[in-house]
């Protein structure tokens, strides 16, 4: 049963890859459309990308079978320096695939206990959570004894349409309408060699000239190799070696823990004293992600890979903007105000519909902010960052 799925997958990746992409893209505009239709839409999309991930484990373990089905363009460093440390260290491997299957579930998990317990039992859930992700970092810290990038896995940069046909058996089983593996017959006009074409048949004609202006120096700079094509790809980001680069590592790991143990904290107190507690942790997370900000290396030009690792923390400093005060007294009013001032200008109305869908949600869950920006196209949206969480 199993050899058949993968069977079928290999055929038709392509095909399958398009119907993934279309459903993940209508997951974004499903909130607000029934009843539960986040929790519908969330548990949708959190399927796609368990599929995802374990197709792109099959396509990645059938092109490393055959030498033949190298891809044409190389893998990113990210792509090389995970997976080499992928098949160097099981620990590594696993640790990273169940640090993004809990990524993947953690908004279906807080959503279905919103519906089931009360308010603290689903802080102490997202804690319980952020405790076993922070741990799974520890563990690729340990392994690694470098950065911890994100994703911890191999990301897809292999278009299933641009698999060559070798990847196709002949007794695999195909979707309706897949085109044919068998070679095209060939055509009349040229089984006959004896008659000669006509001067002016098109065959003949010159071929008509290239209209790109692509200078040869774009043509060939991405071809070019760089201190990064030769390093081994598990040397591509540096070890940790000065007790400050630990320290800021550990503290980028143990900010969103930090977060939402204060959040859990203020939680409680809100409800005990009818205060307003929402400014301690934000101000804790931002004074952790700065103090890890400031204490971390300055990777060499060189260090690709890092450099932009590094840059990805730095914009993840925006999730702020959906979070505590700064999102119920700037973000959302600024929100609510482009609403209601384009609901009936036409295109941008669909914005304002999306936007009022989604605003009742980011107030009610907290993992829900990263959805949000990976609709917007902020993110990717098989990739949610925990700088908010």
């Amino acid at each position: 049963m199993l050899a058949n799925y993968e069977a079928f997958l290999i055929e038709n990746s392509s095909t399958i890859a398009t119907i993934e992409s279309s459903l993940r893209s209508l997951t974004w505009f499903l909130p607000g459309r029934f009843k539960d239709a986040e929790l519908a839409s969330e548990s949708l999309s959190a399927t796609l990308n368990l599929l995802s991930l374990y197709h792109d484990t099959l396509l990645a373990r059938r092109l490393s079978q055959d030498p033949k089905l190298k891809p044409l363009i190389p893998p990113s460093p990210h792509s090389r320096y995970t997976r080499a440390w992928s098949d160097k260290s099981g620990q590594y491997k696993w640790a990273a695939r169940a640090l993004e299957v809990i990524k993947f579930l953690q908004l279906v998990v807080e959503m279905s206990l919103r519906r089931k317990v009360g308010r603290n039992a689903k802080w102490r859930a997202i804690v319980s959570i952020e405790f076993v992700k922070a741990v799974l970092r520890l563990i690729l810290l340990r392994t690694t004894q470098r950065p911890v990038l994100t994703p911890a896995i191999p990301e897809r940069d292999l278009d299933p349409a641009t698999l060559p046909p070798a990847l196709s058996t002949s007794s695999s089983p195909t979707l309706v309408g897949s085109p044919s593996s068998s070679p095209p017959s060939t055509p009349e006009h040229l089984k006959n060699n004896h008659v000669p074409l006509d001067p002016v048949h098109p065959l003949l004609a010159s071929p008509p000239p290239l209209k790109s202006a692509m200078p040869v120096e774009e043509y060939l700079l991405p071809k070019a190799l760089n201190t990064a094509s030769v390093k081994q790809p598990a040397f591509l980001v540096r070890p940790l070696t000065s007790p400050k680069d630990w320290l800021a590592e550990v503290l980028y790991i143990l900010r969103p823990l930090f977060y939402d143990a204060t959040n859990a904290l203020a939680s409680v107190l809100s409800i005990s004293r009818h205060g307003n507690s929402a400014v301690r942790p934000l101000i804790t997370s931002l004074t952790i992600d700065l103090l890890a900000r400031s204490l971390r290396r300055t990777p060499p030009p060189t260090s690709g890979l890092e450099r932009s690792e590094y840059a990805r923390r730095d914009r993840d400093l925006l999730w702020y903007f959906l979070r505590g005060p700064v999102w119920q007294f700037y973000t959302k009013p600024k929100l609510t105000s482009f609403a209601d001032s384009t609901s009936h200008t036409p295109v941008l109305g669909l914005m304002s519909a999306f936007i009022r869908d989604w605003i009742p949600l980011i107030d009610s869950y907290h993992y829900c902010g990263s959805t949000f920006f990976a609709a917007l196209g902020v993110v990717k949206p098989t990739l949610c960052p925990d700088t908010a969480t």
